[in-house]
């Protein structure tokens, strides 16, 4: 049960912790992720319909990397129409992973099989392998740097995050 797994309860309590609503409630069927859906900045989570409990980390990533003054609009149905959408995705993703390791979670809890059109698992090779993608986008918005840059910067090198929210 999805609610019982712990790796699911430490990533709830550090997606509250940064400052992130998470509400529990019952979701229609036909939600974009089975179980998850982001609601004007909320993170909303059914989990009784939930699949993949490493999936609200990604959402939870979507929701971090927007700008705070537009973080409050943001919804599943919305996300795909924002001007800066693919950049976003890149850096939810880099995010995410960020976050696993911050947590002591395994990559694979976000980058599972079912996830990424098939392609988590080699998403998280690549990122255990030091192949990063998306960190140049976390860096121009400050909140992580590109290893080789970072110092210069006066930023941690990815995967250490300086903030876990956009501003």
């Amino acid at each position: 049960m999805i609610k019982d797994d712990a790796s699911f309860k430490i990533a709830v309590d550090f997606i509250w912790s940064i400052g992130i609503p998470v509400i529990f409630t019952t979701l229609p069927e036909g939600t974009f992720l089975p179980g998850a859906l982001i609601q004007n900045g909320h993170l909303i989570i059914d989990t009784d319909k939930l699949l993949y409990p490493g999936d609200i980390l990604h959402e939870a990533g979507h929701i971090a990397v927007v700008p705070a003054a537009e973080r409050g609009t943001l919804h599943n149905d919305n996300i795909p129409l924002r001007m800066h959408r693919e950049a976003e995705e890149m850096m939810a993703i880099a995010w995410s992973y960020a976050a696993c390791l911050y947590l002591d979670i395994s990559a694979y809890f976000v980058f599972h099989d079912h996830g990424y059109k098939g392609g988590g698992k080699e998403i998280a090779d690549n990122f255990n392998d030091g192949r990063y993608i998306g960190v140049s986008m976390l860096q121009f918005a400050g909140m992580s740097g590109e290893p080789k840059q970072s110092a210069a910067l006066g930023l941690p090198a990815f995967p250490e995050m300086a903030k876990w929210l956009r501003d």
